[in-house]
């Protein structure tokens, strides 16, 4: 199951899913396809919007609410042009919506918001996770490992990306129906956020 609904949202994603849909979740700002002026203060300003959504997903009531707000951190990280953006959790709208996202899109472009900062070591290791010369081959990476990952078997350590992993902890969630669950998901995904905080300091 959910590997078939990881399929949906990617040929979701491939057919260019509107980013100007109504959010179902705070969405953090829309951010702009325009590079930033300041590129560390616009990353930073994303890094706040999913650690704000992760924690409203950690702290959620209801399975409906923990599915709204990882659908908000999971499309702040890829952008319309990355895999799986849009309506994750089938309820009509899309949270989370942005122009760009922090990560590069399917074709590179527009590069992610994180790309300006391809110059600083910390943010390549841990926010980027290496080189995006081939954008389609480091998300494949990515849904790879979303689906091969078991509950005794935690593939998210092999991805470099912290932000892909939270992507990854997002998606968990979107296809459990516990909410002890999702907060415990969440909770991994507030480490990564943490780790992706630091690296614009290091």
């Amino acid at each position: 199951m959910r590997a078939t609904t990881l399929t949906i949202w990617l040929t979701a994603a491939t057919l260019g899913v509107s980013a100007c849909a109504a959010a179902s979740a705070p969405n953090g700002g829309r951010g702009s396809s325009e590079p930033p002026d300041d590129p560390t203060a616009a990353v930073a300003e994303r890094l706040d919007a999913i650690d704000s959504a992760v924690t409203a997903w950690r702290n959620a009531e209801t399975v409906e609410r923990a599915h709204a707000f990882a659908e908000v951190a999971a499309n702040l990280v890829v952008g319309p042009d990355g895999p799986g953006y849009g309506d994750r959790d089938g309820d009509g709208a899309i949270g989370g919506a942005v122009d760009v996202g922090l990560l590069p899109g399917f074709d590179g472009s527009p590069p992610g918001l994180a790309q300006a900062l391809a110059g600083t070591d910390c943010v390549v290791r841990d926010v980027l996770g290496g080189s995006w010369d081939d954008p389609r081959s480091r998300w494949r990476t990515m849904t790879d490992a979303i689906d091969a990952w078991r509950p005794d078997d935690n593939t998210m350590p092999t991805l470099p990306s912290h932000p892909m992993r939270i992507v990854g902890w997002a998606t968990f969630t979107l296809a459990s129906d516990s909410l002890d669950e999702a907060r415990t998901y969440a909770g991994h995904a507030a480490i990564h956020v943490r780790v992706s905080r630091d690296a614009l300091e290091c």
